[in-house]
């Protein structure tokens, strides 16, 4: 079992000792700052469960340092130390987003109460991320996440095209799960009893592909040592999904649009005409309307092909699904890799959260998987992830302007409530008026 992490930040040497003892003989992890600036230091680098925090310290102030770690990670639950008639220094603490506080001396029995209350506090608070991640996972479709709007805008189109029988071109960038949602479009659909079957078009040479699509007989060619079904007729009565369709040769535009419109086929040497049932989904990261234009995909075919659009969104259009999708990947390699490891830290999803993705979803589950192999313990720093990737994070507190830290806060609210706004302003303790006002500025600046 885990021990809970709680970080003590107390300016007072004798003090934080004492806390460091007695919490560490009752089972806790304790991690130890003689500032304000070293506490916001340790929670940037690393997961914490709890902090308790005085308020007097030389420096930047008790009350200081909570909100700038709010700013960070609003969810830290943090308990405020005070000796000093304290009711306004509470108040301010609870104003200024506390989880409760104690007075000085510190009554032991009560704090190991509060630290238990606070824990069970963010326990619930993990569970229901947990549950939220579950939720996120569409009903059959498991290995599609996501909570984002535009990832909901995807699979409401999905589940209505997906009763049709209409031919589908999937179109986005690499990496954004083309065949997973083309997997997803076959198991809602009416031929969902019935085979899927993938061919990535771009893996093969023409003549290879030809074979591969529609089969040969004995003796078509040479090392044809004997009769071979296509794909085609694998996926009679089911779905077949050709991935990188923008890649085929002319030719081989020209037999696949006879079978969009006759539904037949002919093994590679043979004349005998044989009739399929295909669904076809296709998929491309091409323009292909634009490829028309430059005359290197049959127009006939395109219109045959885009009966029913669906555009993968990237990862940068759904960022409220990175958390999701980063712990999902974690919780697979680690089990596949048997190796211990349960959590980011703040920094580490910081640097997730501000990466441009370039390779959409593939970039980051290969991102994830070389950072659990590389990992010494249970929590994935930034120095596990790819070289370069901590560079995008921007600095926290010194340097900013108040705009840059509003702007932070804001962003990093609606990342943590996957694009809930009203939450993100319940959180942020403002109006969800106030919060489409600042959006609106801060998405035009």
């Amino acid at each position: 079992m885990v021990k809970p992490r709680i970080l003590v930040v107390d300016d007072d040497e004798g003090h934080r000792k004492m806390l460091q003892t007695l919490l560490s003989g009752s089972g806790y992890q304790v991690e130890e700052a003689a500032s304000g600036e070293e506490g916001l230091r340790k929670v940037m680098d690393m997961p914490m469960d709890t902090i308790l925090m005085d308020v007097r310290m030389a420096g930047i102030s008790g009350i200081e340092a909570l909100e700038k770690m709010l700013t960070w990670n609003p969810s830290l639950p943090i308990l405020i130390m005070t000796a000093y008639s304290s009711v306004e220094s509470a108040r301010r603490a609870l104003k200024s987003g506390a989880y409760d506080y104690l007075t000085k001396p510190l009554d032991f029995d009560e704090l190991h109460i509060l630290l238990s209350r606070t824990l069970d506090h963010r326990r619930l608070k993990d569970e229901n991320r947990s549950l939220k991640e579950h939720l996120a996972i569409h009903p059959g479709c498991p290995r599609i996440i996501g909570k984002s709007p535009a990832m909901q805008r995807l699979m409401d189109m999905a589940q209505t095209m997906a009763a049709s029988e209409a031919t589908i071109l999937i179109t986005g960038p690499s990496g954004t799960g083309k065949e997973l949602i083309a997997r997803a479009l076959h198991a809602m659909g009416p031929r969902k009893e019935k085979v899927f079957v993938p061919l990535n078009c771009a893996a093969f040479t023409d003549s290879l592909l030809e074979s591969e699509l529609f089969g040969h007989e004995k003796g078509a060619f040479t090392g044809a040592d004997r009769r071979r079904e296509g794909r085609f007729v694998q996926a009679d009565g089911g779905t077949l999904f050709l991935d990188e369709i923008g890649e085929t040769s002319p030719a081989m535009q020209a037999r696949l649009l006879r079978v969009l419109q006759e539904g037949e086929i002919q093994r590679v040497g043979s004349d005998k005409i044989i009739k399929v049932d295909v669904r076809i989904l296709a998929a491309t990261n091409r323009d292909l309307a634009q490829a028309v234009k430059d005359q290197e995909f049959r127009e006939d075919l395109y219109y045959r092909l885009n009966v029913l659009r669906l555009e993968m969104p990237s990862l940068r259009e759904r960022t409220g699904d990175i958390p999701l999708l980063a712990h999902h990947f974690l919780r697979h390699y680690a089990e596949k890799n048997r190796k211990h490891v349960l959590r980011f830290s703040p920094r580490a999803m910081d640097a997730l959260l501000h990466h441009a993705w370039p390779g959409n979803v593939r970039e980051l589950e290969n991102a994830i998987e070389r950072a659990v192999i590389l990992c010494p313990s249970d929590t994935i720093t930034e120095e596990e992830l790819p070289m370069g990737m901590a560079a995008a994070i921007p600095p926290a507190g010194n340097g900013k302007t108040l705009a840059d830290l509003e702007r932070h806060a804001i962003f990093s609210t609606l990342e943590q409530t996957q694009g809930n706004k009203s939450e993100a302003a319940r959180i942020l303790g403002i109006t969800r008026a106030t919060l489409h006002n600042k959006l609106k500025i801060y998405e035009e600046t």
